[in-house]
Protein backbone atom coordinates (compact mmCIF):
# COMPACT_ATOMS: atom_id res chain seq x y z
CA UNK A 1 0.00 0.00 0.00
CA UNK A 2 1.21 3.14 -0.86
CA UNK A 3 2.16 6.45 1.02
CA UNK A 4 0.96 9.80 0.98
CA UNK A 5 2.84 12.79 0.77
CA UNK A 6 3.08 13.67 4.29
CA UNK A 7 4.04 9.95 5.35
CA UNK A 8 6.59 10.02 3.13
CA UNK A 9 8.32 12.98 5.08
CA UNK A 10 7.90 12.44 8.56
CA UNK A 11 11.34 12.53 9.70
CA UNK A 12 10.70 9.46 11.81
CA UNK A 13 11.16 7.31 8.86
CA UNK A 14 14.45 8.81 8.22
CA UNK A 15 15.23 8.10 11.95
CA UNK A 16 14.09 4.82 12.98
CA UNK A 17 11.98 3.33 9.79
CA UNK A 18 8.49 2.57 9.30
CA UNK A 19 7.40 1.37 12.91
CA UNK A 20 7.24 -2.97 13.85
CA UNK A 21 6.66 -5.15 11.53
CA UNK A 22 6.60 -8.62 11.12
CA UNK A 23 9.57 -10.10 9.17
CA UNK A 24 10.72 -10.22 6.71
CA UNK A 25 11.24 -7.24 4.92
CA UNK A 26 12.99 -6.23 1.36
CA UNK A 27 14.71 -3.32 0.90
CA UNK A 28 12.21 -1.18 -1.75
CA UNK A 29 13.04 2.36 -3.18
CA UNK A 30 10.83 3.53 -0.79
CA UNK A 31 12.81 2.05 1.95
CA UNK A 32 16.32 3.71 1.02
CA UNK A 33 17.46 6.92 1.80
CA UNK A 34 21.06 8.31 0.78
CA UNK A 35 23.07 11.67 1.79
CA UNK A 36 26.78 12.90 0.76
CA UNK A 37 29.46 12.15 3.54
CA UNK A 38 31.53 14.59 4.62
CA UNK A 39 34.27 12.97 2.18
CA UNK A 40 31.30 13.32 -0.63
CA UNK A 41 30.83 16.94 0.57
CA UNK A 42 34.71 17.70 0.24
CA UNK A 43 34.70 16.06 -3.28
CA UNK A 44 31.68 18.07 -4.82
CA UNK A 45 33.51 21.27 -3.13
CA UNK A 46 36.62 20.31 -4.87
CA UNK A 47 34.67 20.27 -8.49
CA UNK A 48 33.15 23.28 -7.77
CA UNK A 49 36.61 25.05 -7.47
CA UNK A 50 37.57 23.66 -10.62
CA UNK A 51 34.79 24.87 -12.60
CA UNK A 52 35.45 28.29 -11.13
CA UNK A 53 39.04 27.90 -12.65
CA UNK A 54 38.06 26.39 -15.90
CA UNK A 55 35.56 29.17 -16.58
CA UNK A 56 38.00 32.02 -15.28
CA UNK A 57 40.76 30.84 -17.73
CA UNK A 58 39.11 29.55 -19.94
CA UNK A 59 40.80 25.57 -19.95
CA UNK A 60 39.39 23.35 -21.85
CA UNK A 61 40.95 20.52 -20.26
CA UNK A 62 39.91 21.92 -16.94
CA UNK A 63 36.50 21.40 -17.91
CA UNK A 64 37.23 17.95 -19.20
CA UNK A 65 38.32 17.27 -16.04
CA UNK A 66 35.69 18.56 -13.98
CA UNK A 67 32.48 17.21 -15.99
CA UNK A 68 34.41 13.65 -16.12
CA UNK A 69 34.78 13.74 -11.93
CA UNK A 70 31.05 15.09 -11.59
CA UNK A 71 30.09 12.14 -13.84
CA UNK A 72 32.34 9.83 -11.38
CA UNK A 73 30.26 11.42 -8.48
CA UNK A 74 26.93 10.50 -10.22
CA UNK A 75 27.88 7.27 -10.91
CA UNK A 76 29.04 6.52 -7.64
CA UNK A 77 25.70 7.83 -6.24
CA UNK A 78 23.97 5.45 -7.98
CA UNK A 79 25.61 2.00 -7.26
CA UNK A 80 25.68 3.40 -3.56
CA UNK A 81 21.87 3.56 -3.87
CA UNK A 82 21.81 0.05 -5.89
CA UNK A 83 23.87 -1.58 -3.00
CA UNK A 84 20.82 -1.70 -0.51
CA UNK A 85 17.74 -2.15 -2.82
CA UNK A 86 16.24 -5.28 -3.35
CA UNK A 87 17.96 -6.86 -0.03
CA UNK A 88 16.10 -9.21 2.05
CA UNK A 89 16.06 -8.95 5.96
CA UNK A 90 15.04 -11.85 8.28
CA UNK A 91 15.12 -11.76 11.89
CA UNK A 92 16.73 -15.71 13.24
CA UNK A 93 15.21 -17.50 15.89
CA UNK A 94 15.68 -15.22 19.66
CA UNK A 95 16.86 -17.84 21.94
CA UNK A 96 16.23 -16.75 25.82
CA UNK A 97 19.26 -15.04 27.89
CA UNK A 98 19.80 -14.39 31.34
CA UNK A 99 19.87 -10.80 32.62
CA UNK A 100 23.51 -9.59 32.44
CA UNK A 101 24.06 -11.60 28.92
CA UNK A 102 25.25 -9.87 25.96
CA UNK A 103 23.20 -11.53 23.48
CA UNK A 104 23.98 -11.73 19.87
CA UNK A 105 20.84 -10.80 18.13
CA UNK A 106 20.90 -13.43 14.14
CA UNK A 107 19.62 -11.19 11.37
CA UNK A 108 20.02 -13.25 8.00
CA UNK A 109 20.38 -10.60 4.83
CA UNK A 110 19.72 -12.06 1.24
CA UNK A 111 20.14 -10.84 -2.79
CA UNK A 112 17.01 -11.06 -4.23
CA UNK A 113 18.27 -9.06 -7.35
CA UNK A 114 20.42 -11.56 -9.08
CA UNK A 115 23.36 -8.68 -8.06
CA UNK A 116 26.10 -8.94 -5.36
CA UNK A 117 25.97 -6.36 -2.72
CA UNK A 118 29.09 -5.15 -0.80
CA UNK A 119 29.99 -4.07 2.86
CA UNK A 120 26.75 -3.64 4.01
CA UNK A 121 27.08 -3.03 7.52
CA UNK A 122 24.60 -4.34 10.42
CA UNK A 123 23.76 -2.17 13.53
CA UNK A 124 21.75 -1.50 16.20
CA UNK A 125 21.21 1.78 18.62
CA UNK A 126 24.49 2.29 20.30
CA UNK A 127 26.27 -0.77 19.54
CA UNK A 128 29.28 -1.60 17.33
CA UNK A 129 28.26 -2.43 13.35
CA UNK A 130 28.72 -5.77 12.01
CA UNK A 131 29.60 -5.66 8.03
CA UNK A 132 29.09 -8.45 5.38
CA UNK A 133 29.23 -8.91 1.53
CA UNK A 134 26.33 -10.94 0.52
CA UNK A 135 26.62 -12.82 -2.98
CA UNK A 136 24.32 -12.86 -5.79
CA UNK A 137 21.21 -14.78 -5.22
CA UNK A 138 22.91 -15.94 -1.56
CA UNK A 139 22.70 -14.57 1.79
CA UNK A 140 24.74 -13.66 4.50
CA UNK A 141 23.94 -14.60 8.51
CA UNK A 142 25.47 -11.37 11.22
CA UNK A 143 24.78 -11.41 14.95
CA UNK A 144 24.43 -8.06 16.11
CA UNK A 145 25.40 -7.76 19.74
CA UNK A 146 23.04 -6.54 21.88
CA UNK A 147 22.72 -5.65 25.73
CA UNK A 148 20.18 -6.73 28.16
CA UNK A 149 20.49 -5.08 31.21
CA UNK A 150 16.42 -5.99 32.84
CA UNK A 151 14.34 -9.20 32.78
CA UNK A 152 11.51 -9.63 31.18
CA UNK A 153 10.52 -9.17 26.94
CA UNK A 154 12.45 -6.70 25.16
CA UNK A 155 11.13 -5.08 22.11
CA UNK A 156 14.02 -5.09 19.44
CA UNK A 157 15.21 -1.50 18.25
CA UNK A 158 15.13 -0.96 14.83
CA UNK A 159 18.21 -2.24 12.61
CA UNK A 160 19.91 0.36 10.68
CA UNK A 161 21.37 -1.35 7.37
CA UNK A 162 23.74 0.98 5.22
CA UNK A 163 26.16 1.12 3.17
CA UNK A 164 29.35 3.74 1.60
CA UNK A 165 30.33 1.46 -1.19
CA UNK A 166 32.11 1.54 -3.70
CA UNK A 167 34.05 5.55 -3.49
CA UNK A 168 32.14 6.58 0.48
CA UNK A 169 31.00 9.90 -1.07
CA UNK A 170 27.34 8.72 -0.66
CA UNK A 171 25.59 7.10 2.83
CA UNK A 172 22.89 5.06 1.91
CA UNK A 173 20.92 3.47 4.87
CA UNK A 174 17.52 1.83 5.14
CA UNK A 175 15.60 0.47 8.56
CA UNK A 176 14.84 -2.99 9.21
CA UNK A 177 12.11 -2.70 12.95
CA UNK A 178 10.80 -6.14 13.60
CA UNK A 179 7.61 -6.69 15.46
CA UNK A 180 9.65 -9.43 17.58
CA UNK A 181 10.43 -9.73 21.50
CA UNK A 182 13.60 -10.96 23.39
CA UNK A 183 13.05 -13.17 26.53
CA UNK A 184 15.02 -12.46 29.65
CA UNK A 185 15.58 -14.06 32.57
CA UNK A 186 15.95 -12.99 35.86
CA UNK A 187 20.17 -12.90 36.80
CA UNK A 188 20.91 -16.50 38.50
CA UNK A 189 22.07 -15.85 42.42
CA UNK A 190 25.19 -17.17 43.29
CA UNK A 191 24.69 -21.07 44.29
CA UNK A 192 22.48 -21.69 47.07
CA UNK A 193 21.51 -25.15 48.18
CA UNK A 194 18.06 -26.28 47.41
CA UNK A 195 15.24 -26.20 49.56
CA UNK A 196 13.86 -28.83 51.79
CA UNK A 197 13.04 -31.79 49.49
CA UNK A 198 11.49 -34.09 51.82
CA UNK A 199 9.00 -31.60 52.61
CA UNK A 200 6.08 -33.24 50.53
CA UNK A 201 6.73 -36.87 50.73
CA UNK A 202 3.27 -39.51 49.23
CA UNK A 203 5.32 -42.36 50.80
CA UNK A 204 8.40 -44.56 51.26
CA UNK A 205 9.02 -47.68 49.27
CA UNK A 206 7.44 -49.42 46.57
CA UNK A 207 9.10 -49.91 42.99
CA UNK A 208 7.75 -47.02 41.51
CA UNK A 209 9.68 -44.81 43.82
CA UNK A 210 11.80 -41.38 42.55
CA UNK A 211 14.22 -41.94 44.40
CA UNK A 212 17.90 -43.01 44.25
CA UNK A 213 19.09 -45.03 46.92
CA UNK A 214 18.56 -49.26 45.80
CA UNK A 215 18.91 -49.91 41.17
CA UNK A 216 15.52 -51.61 40.47
CA UNK A 217 16.12 -52.45 37.26
CA UNK A 218 15.58 -50.71 33.54
CA UNK A 219 12.97 -49.36 31.72
CA UNK A 220 12.96 -47.61 28.14
CA UNK A 221 14.03 -44.04 28.42
CA UNK A 222 11.12 -40.98 28.45
CA UNK A 223 11.05 -37.19 27.34
CA UNK A 224 12.42 -35.73 30.36
CA UNK A 225 14.72 -38.58 32.34
CA UNK A 226 18.09 -37.06 33.38
CA UNK A 227 21.13 -38.05 31.79
CA UNK A 228 22.56 -38.97 35.34
CA UNK A 229 20.14 -41.98 34.48
CA UNK A 230 20.47 -43.08 31.70
CA UNK A 231 22.04 -46.02 31.24
CA UNK A 232 25.12 -45.69 28.54
CA UNK A 233 26.39 -48.17 28.37
CA UNK A 234 23.50 -50.36 27.44
CA UNK A 235 22.75 -47.71 25.00
CA UNK A 236 26.92 -48.50 23.77
CA UNK A 237 26.04 -52.05 23.09
CA UNK A 238 23.10 -51.04 20.75
CA UNK A 239 20.71 -51.86 23.17
CA UNK A 240 18.94 -47.98 22.65
CA UNK A 241 18.08 -45.60 25.16
CA UNK A 242 16.91 -46.94 28.99
CA UNK A 243 16.82 -45.30 32.02
CA UNK A 244 17.74 -46.71 35.81
CA UNK A 245 14.94 -47.47 38.15
CA UNK A 246 15.81 -47.09 42.02
CA UNK A 247 13.46 -47.96 45.08
CA UNK A 248 13.58 -45.40 47.45
CA UNK A 249 11.50 -42.55 49.10
CA UNK A 250 8.51 -41.12 46.55
CA UNK A 251 7.82 -37.74 46.41
CA UNK A 252 5.53 -35.52 44.65
CA UNK A 253 8.31 -33.50 43.92
CA UNK A 254 10.52 -29.95 44.94
CA UNK A 255 8.68 -26.77 45.78
CA UNK A 256 10.53 -23.96 45.10
CA UNK A 257 8.50 -21.78 47.16
CA UNK A 258 8.15 -17.98 46.91
CA UNK A 259 7.67 -18.02 50.93
CA UNK A 260 11.12 -19.74 51.50
CA UNK A 261 12.59 -16.65 50.02
CA UNK A 262 14.15 -13.18 51.56
CA UNK A 263 14.65 -10.08 50.20
CA UNK A 264 13.29 -7.37 47.62
CA UNK A 265 11.45 -8.85 44.24
CA UNK A 266 14.50 -8.89 42.14
CA UNK A 267 16.61 -10.98 45.02
CA UNK A 268 14.01 -13.34 45.40
CA UNK A 269 13.39 -13.81 41.84
CA UNK A 270 17.16 -14.43 41.63
CA UNK A 271 17.43 -17.09 44.03
CA UNK A 272 14.62 -18.71 42.27
CA UNK A 273 16.23 -18.84 39.26
CA UNK A 274 19.18 -20.34 40.68
CA UNK A 275 16.81 -23.17 42.47
CA UNK A 276 15.27 -24.04 38.91
CA UNK A 277 18.64 -24.13 37.25
CA UNK A 278 19.82 -26.41 39.92
CA UNK A 279 16.73 -28.50 40.26
CA UNK A 280 16.75 -29.42 36.68
CA UNK A 281 20.68 -30.37 36.56
CA UNK A 282 20.20 -32.72 39.12
CA UNK A 283 17.41 -33.88 37.30
CA UNK A 284 14.38 -33.78 40.19
CA UNK A 285 10.80 -33.31 39.66
CA UNK A 286 9.68 -29.90 40.80
CA UNK A 287 7.20 -27.43 41.14
CA UNK A 288 7.35 -23.26 41.26
CA UNK A 289 4.70 -21.24 43.76
CA UNK A 290 4.66 -17.29 42.85
CA UNK A 291 2.60 -14.79 44.33
CA UNK A 292 0.65 -15.11 40.90
CA UNK A 293 0.71 -18.27 39.31
CA UNK A 294 1.39 -22.08 40.45
CA UNK A 295 3.23 -24.42 38.66
CA UNK A 296 2.56 -28.37 39.19
CA UNK A 297 6.19 -29.98 39.51
CA UNK A 298 7.53 -31.81 37.24
CA UNK A 299 10.83 -32.57 34.94
CA UNK A 300 12.95 -31.86 32.06
CA UNK A 301 13.56 -29.37 29.72
CA UNK A 302 10.25 -28.34 29.47
CA UNK A 303 9.48 -28.13 33.12
CA UNK A 304 12.93 -25.36 33.12
CA UNK A 305 11.43 -23.12 30.26
CA UNK A 306 8.05 -22.52 32.11
CA UNK A 307 9.67 -21.65 34.96
CA UNK A 308 12.22 -19.40 34.21
CA UNK A 309 9.39 -17.46 31.57
CA UNK A 310 6.91 -17.43 34.61
CA UNK A 311 9.61 -15.88 36.65
CA UNK A 312 11.19 -13.31 33.87
CA UNK A 313 7.44 -12.05 33.37
CA UNK A 314 6.87 -12.14 37.13
CA UNK A 315 4.67 -8.24 37.75
CA UNK A 316 4.10 -7.41 33.95
CA UNK A 317 0.54 -6.52 32.62
CA UNK A 318 -0.73 -9.31 30.79
CA UNK A 319 1.89 -11.63 31.51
Amino acid sequence: MGLSLAQRFRPARFLRGEGPEAGPLTLRARRVFILPTRRGLVFAGLLLSMLVGAINYNVGLGFSLTFLLAALLLVAMLHTYRNLLRLRVELGPLAPVFCGQQPRLPVIVGDTGHAAHYAIALRLPGEAAVSADVPADGWARLELPYRAERRGRHALPPITLETRFPLGLYRAWAHAHFAAQLLVYPRPAAPTPLPGRREHAAGTGGTHGRGTVDFAGLRDYRHGDSPRHVHWKASARGQGLVTKQFDGERSEGLWLDWAATRGGVEARLSLLTRWVLEADAEGLRYGLRLPTEVLAPAAGPAQRRRCLRALALYGETGA
